[in-house]
Order: C-alpha cells, then sequence, then structure tokens
C-alpha cells in the first residue's frame, strides 16, 4: 500500500506503507495513468510526452494528488475527471494563445485550462508552444 508523506522540506512523496522506499513523482504519475485504465489515462500520457518533448528540462512533481510540471516555477498540472483531462496552466491568462486552446476557466485572472474529453484532437504543435511560452513567462519572472 502507498502512503503520501511529506519531507521537511514540503516535498511530498508515496512510500510503501512499512518500508522506507520513497516513489518518485514519475512513478506517481506512471501509477495514475495506469490506475484511469481507460482513455483518460491514454490522454493523460500523450499530453505528458508533448510537455516532455516541448521542455526536455521540465521537472515532474506530485502536488496536490495530481501529476505537476514545473521549469523555474509551475508551468501546469494534470488533473483527471469522470469527463475530461484538464491541463490548468498556473500564468495562463497571461499567456498568448493564439490557436485557442484554452477552452476552460477563462473568467480568472490567473489561471487558464484546456480540457480535453475523449474525442478531442490535440493540436500537438499548438500545446507545445503554449508550455514553451509558459517556460518563458517562468524564466522572465524569475530574473
Amino acid at each position: 500500500m502507498l502512503v503520501l508523506v511529506e519531507s521537511s522540506s514540503g516535498e511530498e512523496r508515496m512510500k510503501k506503507s512499512g518500508s522506507s522506499q520513497n516513489t518518485s513523482a514519475s512513478d506517481l504519475i506512471d501509477a495514475r495513468i495506469q490506475e484511469l485504465g481507460d482513455w483518460r489515462g491514454e490522454l493523460l500520457s500523450r499530453v505528458r510526452g508533448i510537455i516532455k518533448d516541448a521542455d526536455p528540462q521540465v521537472v515532474e512533481e506530485w502536488k496536490w494528488s495530481v501529476p505537476v510540471w514545473s521549469h523555474d516555477g509551475l508551468i501546469c498540472t494534470g488533473e483527471t475527471y469522470k469527463h475530461t483531462v484538464k491541463m490548468i496552466f498556473a500564468k495562463g491568462a497571461s499567456l498568448q494563445d493564439p490557436a485557442g486552446l484554452f477552452n476552460s476557466s477563462l473568467e480568472g485572472n490567473t489561471r487558464h485550462a484546456n480540457d480535453f474529453r475523449e474525442s478531442d484532437k490535440i493540436n500537438e504543435r499548438a500545446l507545445k508552444s503554449l508550455i514553451r511560452a509558459a517556460v518563458a513567462l517562468n524564466k522572465s519572472t524569475r530574473s
């Protein structure tokens, strides 16, 4: 059985109950994809691959019980619901979205999201561009 533990630095990791072995965020994301076992897992896996292609230095994390991708700050989360896989971009309202990928949480002044449904096609080129823009924004605000 896996249990969530938090280190003194605030980092969350899964740990096998009765074991000293920690599970990495990447392992937790793998487990979540496998646990879903349907189109949502396949789509989350595909989105994950697109994120990694767009930014090979991306850091995978596990926060708020969901996959999180960061580079010099939070890029996005990958949440799964009954009828959607939702990518929430932490600073989405500050990003240019010429392809119109954002289709959810548009009323916010900070976050914007993209809800993918089972039959949706992913515009990989536009999504990679959005991810790269989020990384560039993170880098520009860290200086």
